[in-house]
């Protein structure tokens, strides 16, 4: 047998999904027909599951799915019908097959988080573990909810992140991409009217003639070099201790260590805010938040802080004995520990850190930008100089 993914349209005139096993396609439309359904597509998808598997969605369509799915469950559809519906809104070929699976694993009475677990390079622990404490605790439309507000201010976050950066490293790009050209095709050729001269040039243009002759001569090796260092640079960060020493240096860095202390305290504070939201034990929620940070020297920051409250340390005085995080997180987390009110002030700390951080992305990027300005105006100004400086020597002894 093989399995086919099958649409139909039922006699309500209601469009159906599913997948099912049949010996071939014309077997199953007999099937369908003779279940009063009128088969408008069927499609062999023989392979499919593993072939999801390795699927990715963008995480806006992750975070559509989920919002649909919060939506249509608090309007009361049974988890399997709200997923029929989600199939129906959904657009994206892939996004379909996807929740068409999922439909399909549910309807065979595999739970959500199950279900989703088939899939982890769209859904992360994190997603799964969310949704298996809502199905526990009954709020999974109000997890569901919450997770895609979580996924919508990440989105957010990176793209402004993104846009942020995009006009400096253009800048940079195109200024290196230009130096080369000048120095490798075009100064070469101009020089070249002043090699025939018998005058002595001056220190400049020398420095220029031989600079561009280097480059000339060298530009595969400098090529090679950059691949060469490239990859050796990725294969020694997969090792943790490279990883960790990196990540010191780049926490210790003024103002950009700042600004990536802000970024991650940011995603623990949210991540954490949702678990504690959603009901989890705050242990369980403290180690699941350290799984979506990325700098080592904060998770082991977090790790430490766990030990001390599992021994009974408040979460606040485990945070501020890590001398890590900023203060604004720790004020708030003790605020937030004396009234009961932990999971809010978790998100009023993390939407306080993320503001701090485009404060300081936009400081960085507004001093990033007149410095390249500077940097290639000087430049410039040497390779006009170099060349302008011999045609104003000959003008004077000419004179």
């Amino acid at each position: 047998m093989s399995r086919f993914q099958w649409e139909a349209v039922n006699r309500e005139g209601r469009v159906l999904h599913g997948m099912r096993d049949a010996d071939n396609a014309r077997a199953l439309r007999i099937t369908l027909q003779n279940e009063a359904l009128t088969p408008t597509s069927i499609e062999l998808v023989e392979g499919a599951a593993e072939r999801l598997s390795w699927t990715k969605l963008p995480p806006a369509m992750v975070s559509l799915i989920t919002r649909q799915l919060a939506t249509l469950i608090y309007s009361g559809l049974p988890l399997h019908q709200a997923l029929l519906a989600v199939i129906e809104q959904t657009d994206d070929k892939r996004a379909k097959e996807i929740v068409v699976a999922l439909a399909r694993h549910v309807a065979a009475g595999e739970s959500l988080s199950a279900a989703l677990a088939r899939y982890p390079r769209i859904f992360s622990p994190l997603y799964r573990g969310l949704i298996a404490a809502g199905a526990e605790s009954g709020l999974l439309p109000e997890v569901l909810q919450r997770l895609a507000d979580y996924l919508d201010a990440r989105l957010a976050l990176r793209q402004k992140f993104i846009v942020a950066l995009i006009y400096p490293l253009l800048i940079t790009i195109i200024a290196i991409a230009v130096i080369v050209v000048l120095l490798t095709y075009v100064v070469p050729q101009v020089i070249a009217v002043y090699e025939h001269s018998r005058q002595t040039l001056p220190w400049l243009t020398r420095a220029l003639i031989g600079t561009s002759a280097f480059l000339k001569a060298t530009d595969m090796y400098w090529l090679g070099g950059g691949v060469l260092a490239s990859i050796t640079a990725m294969i020694a960060y997969r090792r943790a201790e490279i990883r960790e020493r990196v990540h010191r240096i780049l926490l210790q860095t003024p103002v950009v260590g700042r600004l990536f202390n802000s970024l991650e305290t940011a995603r623990f504070a949210s991540t954490l805010a949702i678990l504690v939201g959603s009901g989890a034990p705050l242990l369980r929620g403290l180690e699941t938040a350290t799984g979506v940070l990325t700098m080592i020297p904060i998770q082991k920051a977090i790790e430490v802080a766990v030990v001390r409250v599992r021994e009974g340390a408040a979460l606040a005085r485990a945070l501020r004995e890590s001398g890590v995080f900023p203060p604004i997180l720790i004020h708030l987390v003790a605020n937030g520990e004396a009234t009961g009110k932990l999971a809010e002030m978790l998100q009023r700390a993390a939407s306080e850190l993320e503001s701090d951080a485009e404060r300081k992305l936009t400081w960085i990027t507004t001093l990033i930008q007149p410095l390249l300005i500077v940097v290639m105006g000087a430049i410039v100004l040497a390779l006009v100089l170099a060349i302008m400086m011999p045609i104003v020597s000959m003008n004077q002894m000419i004179r």
